[in-house]
C-alpha cells in the first residue's frame, strides 16, 4: 500500500505552485503572451506546461507547509519577479507607442484614436500600427522564445526561497522605465524632424503671405509628407528593434541578479 506524508505532499505542490507563480505571472504581463485576443485558459495551459518542464530541473524547495505565512510570502515573491520580468519586456513596446504618439502629433493625427482591446484604453492610430509592426519583428527574430528561455535561467540566478528580494533589482527597473521616453523619441525624430522643419516654413509663409491659409494647406502638406518618411523609415527600424530587444534581454538578466543582490 501507498503512503503519503503531509510532508511529502506539501513538497510536491510546492515543487509546482511556487515556480508557476513566477512563470504564470510573467505569462500574463509579458507583451506578445499576454494579448488579449489569446484565451486565459491558453495562457494558464502555457503556464502549466513550462513549468512542468521547468521544474523538476530545479533545485530541491524550502521546506515549508503551502498554507503557512512564509509558503505566501515566497508565492507572493515569485509573482512580483514575474511580473517584473514581463514589465521589462513590455517598456520595449510602451516606447514604440509613445513614438507613434508623438509622430501622430506632429501630423495632425493625435485625433484619429481608437479603443484598443491589448490595453484597455484609446491608442492613436500610429502607435497601433508601430506597436503591430513590432510585434512583428518580435516574433520573425524568436523574441518570445528568447524571453521564455531568459525566465527559465532566472531560476537559477534567483531560486526560489525564503529569502528577501534586493531593492536594487527595483532600482534596475525603474531607470530601465526611462527608455519609454528615450527609445519613443529616438524612434519618432526622424519623422518628428521633417515635420517640425515644414511647420517652421508654413509659419514663416503665413508672415510673408498673410493672404494663404495655413490651416487649409498646412494639414494635407503635413499629413502627406509624414506618410511619406514613415513609408521610408519603417523598414529600416528592424536594427533599432532588434538592438532594443537586446537591450531587454540584458536588461532581464540585470534585474534578477539585483534582486539576487549580486
Amino acid at each position: 500500500m501507498i503512503s503519503v506524508t503531509i510532508d511529502q505532499l506539501y513538497a510536491w505542490i510546492n515543487a509546482f505552485i511556487w515556480p508557476f507563480m513566477r512563470i504564470a505571472a510573467m505569462v500574463g504581463s509579458a507583451p506578445l503572451l499576454s494579448e488579449s485576443a489569446i484565451p486565459a485558459r491558453v495562457k494558464v495551459g502555457l503556464a502549466v506546461m513550462l513549468t512542468v518542464i521547468v521544474a523538476p530541473t530545479l533545485e530541491p524547495m524550502p521546506s515549508l507547509a503551502t498554507a503557512s505565512w512564509a509558503a505566501l510570502w515566497t508565492m507572493g515573491q515569485q509573482i512580483l519577479i514575474g511580473l517584473a520580468l514581463g514589465l521589462t519586456m513590455r517598456i520595449i513596446f510602451a516606447a514604440v507607442q509613445t513614438a507613434g504618439e508623438f509622430i501622430g502629433l506632429q501630423m495632425g493625427l493625435s485625433f484619429a484614436s481608437f479603443f484598443d482591446p491589448a490595453t484597455g484604453s484609446n491608442t492613436a492610430v500610429l502607435a497601433r500600427i508601430l506597436n503591430t509592426v513590432t510585434l512583428l519583428v518580435f516574433i520573425a527574430m524568436n523574441g518570445h522564445l528568447l524571453m521564455i528561455g531568459g525566465l527559465v535561467r532566472t531560476f537559477e540566478v534567483l531560486p526560489i526561497g525564503v529569502g528577501e528580494l534586493h531593492v536594487n533589482g527595483w532600482g534596475v527597473l525603474l531607470e530601465w522605465s526611462s527608455q519609454i521616453v528615450v527609445s519613443g523619441l529616438l524612434m519618432a525624430l526622424p519623422v518628428m524632424i521633417v515635420l517640425l522643419t515644414i511647420n517652421l516654413s508654413l509659419g514663416i509663409l503665413n508672415r510673408t503671405a498673410q493672404q494663404l491659409s495655413v490651416f487649409a494647406v498646412g494639414f494635407p502638406i503635413s499629413l502627406t509628407v509624414g506618410l511619406t518618411i514613415l513609408a521610408v523609415v519603417l523598414p529600416q527600424i528592424s536594427p533599432f528593434l532588434e538592438q532594443l530587444f537586446q537591450d531587454g534581454y540584458d536588461t532581464m538578466g540585470a534585474l534578477v541578479r539585483g534582486l539576487a543582490g549580486r
